[in-house]
């Protein structure tokens, strides 16, 4: 009878284990997150002709989500509005192209690990005779608003004697300068090049002009979001261990 109910207590014991294995599986696989981004970012974001939202950016969230077994709703808003979106708690985090400054984390942004090295430029039209910060005296740099490549034009104006002109989108920043509105504009670098080589951009880049380097990473505003940080800096380990990090980055940038 002793034996019997030990087998018994035994099996339960198992069970419970089991159980918990299980639920804890679950949990995992049940995380889903809201992720905000920004729009015609390309090649990190930007919607393709069939209408789908595609890029760097999105591929390696897509990724990390697959690795870490968590889900997520992407919220294809822009910039300025993504920002607004994980402060106002609409979303957990952005994954944007944002640049990893000291700036920012004072001011309450909260980063990932960096998932790519970027610097900022100036490109012109392709026409332009501006070869350099010291043909901008006097004209209008166009930027995007609240990014890097506007707090790197605003440390140059003085010098050089430019006005400096935002915009909300990339896409409205890039119109301004091919339609005449505008001289050059600041942009990171690896955006500027790849659009300007598939033909999107009718404009030129002005070599010699880029800053320091600054790392890409996800961001949060809230220390309550923490681990989706902590999901996407584990799974940024393990597809650039796999090989998979490197598959995506030659497929956009070669």
């Amino acid at each position: 009878m002793k034996k019997i109910l030990c087998l018994l207590l035994a099996a339960m014991l198992c069970l419970a284990l089991t159980a918990c294995g299980t639920s804890t599986t679950d949990n995992n696989a049940q995380k889903s997150f809201v992720v905000a981004t920004d729009k015609g970012f390309s090649p990190f974001e930007f919607e393709d002709e069939n209408g789908n939202i595609v890029g760097i950016d999105m591929d390696i969230l897509k990724a990390v989500a697959e690795d870490q077994g968590f889900t997520y709703e992407l919220q294809y808003i822009g910039w300025d509005a993504a920002i607004a979106a994980c402060q106002a708690g609409q979303a957990d985090g952005m994954i944007a192209g944002a640049s990893i400054t000291d700036e920012r984390k004072e001011s309450g942004w909260i980063f990932s690990d960096g998932y790519y090295d970027a610097t900022q430029g100036m490109a012109v039209a392709a026409n332009s005779d501006i070869a350099g910060f010291e043909d901008l005296k006097g004209k209008k740099v166009a930027v995007k608003n609240g990014t890097m490549s506007n707090e790197y034009a605003e440390s140059l104006k003085d010098e050089y004697g430019f006005e400096v002109v935002t915009f909300s989108t990339s896409p409205d920043m890039y119109q301004a300068v091919t339609g005449g509105q505008a001289d050059a504009c600041f942009d990171d670098t690896p955006i500027l090049k790849y659009n300007i080589k598939i033909g999107e951009l009718e404009m030129k880049f002005v070599e010699g002009t880029e800053n320091e380097p600054a790392q890409y990473g996800l961001a949060i505003f809230d220390a309550n979001n923490q681990e989706l940080v902590d999901l996407f800096n584990a799974g940024l380990k393990n597809i650039k261990a796999n090989g998979k990090y490197d598959e995506i980055i030659n497929n956009y940038l070669g």
